[in-house]
């Protein structure tokens, strides 16, 4: 049967209308996965971020924890040090003292802080001495000299204490190096022998292990430089 103009009209019009419904369709659909896989993309780079800036924070707080235990211990390192006592009858330090003759511009530093007396050569430490200064501030600061007066023993009445290797560094015998004092028998007082490189124990002058104070004696020319701060 021949088809009539009016029906192969309306099959040209379907053909037509389909043709704009795909052309429309399609590029939606297009847009709408191209969309899904975007926010499909962006959840899995959140979740990737989150999961990164996680253990990143978890790193970060092991660290941390590290950090707090390793200060923690040398904290409890320190203070078990600072409760044990030195041994004031040996040396400060188990190396050799320094050569005078091969440090022409050797000084002593004395730091009422640290309760230490550090040998030094310019800003170089060569050795570190511990010490008790004076008490309430009684050890004078400021930049002195050694002078002449030193000897193996002295005794003050007044204070009922003396010591061993005296080097006078202020006022000809009155501010000393000494070791650290003995009582009118000349033993060592251990009580206050404890106190050395912890705390100000003295009345004025700079307590010294016995090998410290008898190494200076022999050893520190007249006119060496004393900073006391």
């Amino acid at each position: 049967m021949k088809r009539s103009f009016l029906q192969n009209l309306e099959t040209v019009f379907s053909a037509k209308l389909r043709w704009r419904y795909f052309a429309v369709t399609v590029p939606v659909l297009l847009v709408l996965i191209v969309g899904l896989l975007v926010v499909r993309n962006n959840r899995i780079t959140a979740s990737e971020a989150a999961s990164k800036a996680a253990v990143s924070s978890s790193i970060q707080l092991k660290k941390n924890m590290a950090k707090k235990k390793a200060a923690a211990s040398a904290a409890a390192a320190k203070k078990k040090q600072a409760a044990k006592p030195v041994n004031w009858r040996k040396p400060s330090q188990s190396k050799a003292y320094p050569s005078v003759s091969k440090h022409p511009h050797l000084e002593l530093d004395v730091s009422i802080k640290k309760q230490h007396v550090y040998v030094k050569d310019g800003k170089k430490i060569l050795y570190t001495m511990y010490a008790s200064t004076g008490m309430d501030g009684t050890t004078p600061k400021g930049t002195f000299h050694i002078q002449s007066e030193r000897g193996d023993y002295f005794y003050n009445p007044s204070e009922k204490m003396g010591a061993h290797y005296y080097t006078s560094f202020l006022d000809h015998g009155k501010y000393l190096f000494h070791t650290v004092p003995t009582d009118v028998n000349g033993k060592y007082i251990t009580s206050e022998a404890n106190k050395l490189g912890k705390e100000a124990a003295s009345h004025g002058c700079v307590r010294l292990t016995i090998p410290d104070a008898k190494w200076i004696n022999a050893n520190i020319p007249v006119g060496t430089k004393v900073k006391i701060d």
